[in-house]
């Protein structure tokens, strides 16, 4: 928290991501209306003290939506990203640690999946399962595990012979209990930084598959279908798009300048020790 401190931009960067949990908490609280509530006789108002986003073609309230479709921007690449990283840790560590031919066999399987272009991937998958938020949740688990656990295996590669690790086979513990226990806290600080990097660009793929239509199902006010609906009318209601796409890039801006502060964090309590 110190090193936080001392680091504006980092600091701004955590606040951001604050604001927008507390959102996805407590928008449907604090939100005016419904997000599916259609207001008889507000089509297409420009933002006011009445509408501070202004309404949508529909008559809907563009900050009530924003407000609700929150959660889903918030939950769902949490979800996938925690998935993805426990998964691509046991998988990377496994493999660093006990390397031969499962090393060789399981790296080049996961190696023809991030040969694949993600969204393209992501787009085959989705139309075969359906979309859904299970979906996405599948999908960009099974896009993102292959990245960490390739970064957690080099993490790994560079520990197992460490003297500690050692130690720990000379007294007999368990390969479950040298991974978690011996192993795991040496590749903590790229686990963490490479967890945030998947949940931003799982924020990019999540609304980006809303966009095209393959996200969360109407009636969610899912942020990237917001744009995607708001293109057809921009001339006349381009608040509409302005809001949810802006709520989109201030969280993104949000995740990287706390991930990039991690990563000087890391680093620098790396050269301490």
């Amino acid at each position: 928290m110190r090193q936080l401190i001392r680091r504006p931009p980092t600091l701004i960067g955590l606040v951001i991501v604050l604001v927008f949990v507390m959102i996805a908490i407590f928008g449907s609280t604090i939100a005016p209306h419904r997000f599916d509530t259609i207001i008889r006789g507000a089509a297409r108002l420009p933002p006011s003290a009445e509408y501070p986003f202004g309404t949508d073609r529909l008559g809907r309230d563009v900050l009530s939506r924003v407000l609700w479709g929150a959660r889903d921007i918030i939950v769902l690449p949490t979800v996938t990203t925690l998935l993805s990283v426990f998964f691509g840790a046991a998988i990377g560590m496994t493999l660093g640690y006990v390397g031969g031919w499962l090393d060789d066999v399981v790296s080049r399987a996961l190696d023809s999946l991030l040969a694949i272009p993600a969204l393209i991937l992501a787009l085959v998958m989705l139309g075969t399962i359906g979309p859904s938020a299970i979906g996405i949740v599948i999908v960009v688990v099974v896009l993102y595990t292959p990245i960490v656990a390739r970064v957690v295996r080099s993490a790994t590669l560079s520990l197992r012979t460490a003297g500690y690790i050692e130690a720990a086979k000379l007294r007999g513990e368990s390969t479950t209990y040298i991974l978690f226990r011996e192993i795991l806290p040496g590749v903590l600080p790229a686990l963490v930084v490479e967890g945030s990097l998947r949940f931003t660009y799982a924020i990019f793929l999540t609304a980006s598959l809303g966009f095209l239509g393959l996200g969360v199902q109407p009636p969610s006010p899912d942020w990237g279908r917001m744009v995607n609906e708001a293109r057809d009318s921009f001339a006349q209601t381009p608040w509409a798009l302005w809001y949810p796409a802006g709520a989109i890039a201030l969280l993104v801006i949000g995740v990287n300048l706390l991930s990039d502060g991690l990563r000087r964090i890391f680093r620098y309590e790396g050269q301490l020790g």
